[in-house]
């Protein structure tokens, strides 16, 4: 039985659900180092401003205009204001927005962006090159299996039978296209297809978006359990979400 891993710095102030991804990056963002931050599809801030809070020098590139303004607001709002620039551009065309080489970013964040964007690949290839050498790029995403069994278990399994087999769950939407589910495989081949050198992969939420908020269950315990799952199979493997950090050769 794998051991608990203790609870971080940042992780242990967030939902269970977030808390895998920041116990992964709390050796990067919480060694006291100032760093230059690219968060990819940032929106409203909510990586962007608690990273900002912790000293670090945050970009948030992001297409909605909606979104950068929320996101001004709530630095200021935090103190964090001078901290925190909003660019308003596209994750495939990072190169037009941001710079590259050794004066790149020291970490990036694409979080919950490649099930949306026109492609993938383009995108990690950007931030790839937004990256100094280096530097390390944190990507998370939605995960297949997690969505089958989510769908599953909330009684709907046509939808589910959908996603397992890669299909649109719902191809009579209205303007409004299917959102991308990956597996671990697929991801690590997105991660290597774009330069990067990926570490190993963790599940995100995989126990905590199956508990209802009426069961009574301590957060902390939820949060406990979810960082010691989520580096584990078979546990990992059914999580939400999917998670790995990769370094810019």
């Amino acid at each position: 039985m794998p051991p608990s891993a203790p609870a971080s710095s940042a992780a242990d102030q967030l939902p269970a659900r977030a808390a895998a991804v920041w116990a992964a990056l709390d050796p990067l963002v919480a060694a006291g180092r100032p760093l230059r931050v690219l968060d990819v599809g940032g929106g409203s801030g909510n990586s962007a401003v608690r990273l900002a809070q912790m000293g670090h020098d945050v970009t948030v590139v992001d297409p909605s205009a909606d979104a950068l303004a929320t996101l001004n607001r709530r630095a200021e709002t935090a103190g964090v204001g001078a901290r925190v620039h909003g660019v308003q551009g596209d994750g495939d065309q990072l190169h037009q927005v941001v710079p590259a080489g050794d004066d790149g970013y020291d970490l990036a964040l694409c979080h919950s962006v490649l099930e949306v964007v026109d492609d993938p690949v383009t995108t990690l290839r950007e931030l790839a090159r937004a990256l100094r050498p280096g530097g390390t790029a944190s990507v998370a995403s939605a995960n297949r299996a997690g969505a089958v069994l989510a769908r599953a278990i909330a009684g709907h399994p046509v939808e589910a039978l959908a996603l397992l087999e890669d299909r649109d769950p719902a191809p009579r939407r209205a303007r409004r296209p299917a959102r991308r589910r990956f597996t671990p495989e697929d991801l690590l081949a997105l991660v290597e297809a774009a330069g990067l050198q990926p570490g190993s992969w963790r599940g995100v939420s995989v126990v905590a978006d199956l508990l209802d908020v009426a069961s009574g269950a301590d957060p902390e315990a939820v949060r406990r359990l979810e960082l010691a799952l989520a580096g584990s199979s078979p546990y990992r493997d059914v999580a939400a979400g999917l998670h790995l950090l990769a370094t810019r050769p």
